[in-house]
């Protein structure tokens, strides 16, 4: 069974992040929407009663600690296995020794699973019968969406509770607190030119463990001045490239601003859709992704009221499979500021969703005889192709009256153009055709038939 806290190596050496893990609710970082003074979770804890929970956040905001802290409050065995390296032989092994804990020292114990989302759903079934006899307290830790990768039954019995990316403030609170702290960074003689936490707190991008791994690297990186360590800030390029963005391709982070995005752009935000492009190309994403988003979102949300945003968008696209990442990242960006504030209208793809659903439900109606094509004599002594009208020999060429619907759901409208851009014209025609239909002579069904 793994136990993710044995941080110390064989030479004794224990990591920054380690040895400043909390100990009390009073030195945990963030979550204020969780423990600050009065908030239920938090009343739970100062009571020593808890419930099986799942702790869902980005990495580095306090999963782990948290989890730690829970036990301590509630004096309860802590016991941890990791989905990354742990199965079902290890979750007996665990559930087997929470039974022996109990029955000789009446201790409950806390089962901590670390990537819970990475066990599949026989090894989360496991944890079941054990969480819902009491023989163990259930947590779970997540950075992604419980809703979709962690099992119904599991859900049921186990509180969701969302944990923040730490701001850049509350890291470097953190920080200046780890260099004075004995457990950290107290016993050496430090001092850190001006910006130095700040740039810190940025580079790590909310994650309290990388901010305390940069501060302990940078202050390996100090010069000496007059009996102090000095880390200045033009020491710390290294240290501050080597940041990465958190961005998990395939993970929530990826689909939130990949969302971001999209919406900013439906919502006619030229800004909004630039930064969140940015944020992507910054974190490592396919700008070809984007591309492919846009040509949807050239259908889906600007559709016939501005048609050119779809050539807008192939053509960027084309530019950066010809020209490369280099320029043809910024054509991707032309075209998402392009479709920002192109005018927006979601007719046509409300037209395709509604025919779609009609004709997945409706009977297999068949082709009016009139529209069928008539290639032999056989075909034509049946009575296809006749009374059809040929468009172009009627006035303007428009065989009014005419339907090109079957008999039976003839007089339905799929598509309703908005009052927007392009579409103003389409409206327009619309109209036009419908009054012609309605005053012609010609009419191929009548009232009758309605």
């Amino acid at each position: 069974m793994s136990d993710l806290f044995d941080s110390a190596g064989s030479n004794g050496y224990e990591p920054l992040a380690s040895r400043m893990r909390p100990e009390t609710l009073e030195q945990y970082c963030g979550q204020e929407h969780l423990f600050a003074e009065g908030k239920a979770l938090r009343r739970q804890l100062e009571q020593g009663v808890i419930h099986s929970l799942i702790l869902w956040g980005p990495p580095g905001v306090g999963k782990t600690t948290l989890a730690r802290l829970i036990a301590r409050y509630v004096d309860a065995e802590f016991l941890s296995l990791s989905a990354v390296m742990d199965g079902v032989k290890e979750i007996r092994s665990a559930v087997e020794r929470a039974k022996m804990l109990r029955q000789q020292t009446g201790r409950q114990s806390i089962l901590f699973v670390d990537e819970v989302h990475r066990f599949n759903k026989s090894q989360q079934d496991a944890f079941l019968p054990f969480v819902e006899e009491g023989t163990l307290i259930f947590i779970g830790a997540t950075t992604e969406n419980p809703s979709f990768e962690l099992n119904n039954a599991l859900l049921s019995r186990a509180r969701v509770y969302p944990l923040k990316s730490l701001s850049a403030e509350t890291l470097v609170d953190l920080l200046t607190k780890a260099i004075v702290d004995p457990r950290g960074l107290g016993d050496r003689a430090l001092e850190f030119e001006e910006g130095v936490l700040s740039a810190l707190a940025t580079a790590a991008d909310g994650d309290a463990r990388r901010a305390l791994n940069l501060l302990e690297i940078s202050a390996d990186l100090s010069d000496d001045k007059e009996g102090v360590e000095y880390v200045r800030l033009a020491a710390l390029g290294d240290v501050l490239s080597a940041g990465v963005r958190r961005y998990d391709k395939g993970g929530d982070l990826f689909f939130d601003q990949i969302s971001a995005f999209h919406k900013s752009v439906r919502g006619s935000s030229s800004d909004g859709a630039l930064y969140w492009y940015c944020r992507m190309l910054d974190a490592g994403c396919d700008p070809l992704y984007v591309a492919r988003r846009l040509v949807a979102i050239a259908s889906e949300d600007i559709g016939n009221a501005d048609p050119r945003a779809m050539q807008v968008v192939l053509s960027a696209w084309d530019a950066f499979e010809r020209v490369g990442p280099a320029e043809g990242e910024r054509a991707i960006a032309q075209a998402a500021v392009y479709c920002a504030l192109a005018p927006k209208s979601n007719a046509l793809y409300s037209a395709f969703k509604a025919c779609q659903m009609d004709v997945a439900s409706d009977p297999s109606y068949e082709v009016p005889l009139h529209l069928r094509n008539a290639p032999t004599a056989l075909m034509k002594e049946q009575g296809m192709g006749k009374g059809y009208r040929y468009a172009h020999e009627e006035p303007n060429a428009y065989a009014a009256g005419e339907s090109y619907l079957p008999k039976e759901i003839h007089e339905r409208c799929y598509y309703h153009p908005e009052n927007r851009g392009l579409e103003i014209k389409f409206r327009e025609k619309l109209a036009w055709l419908k009054s012609a239909d309605e005053t012609s002579p010609q009419q191929r069904y009548s009232k009758e038939d309605q």
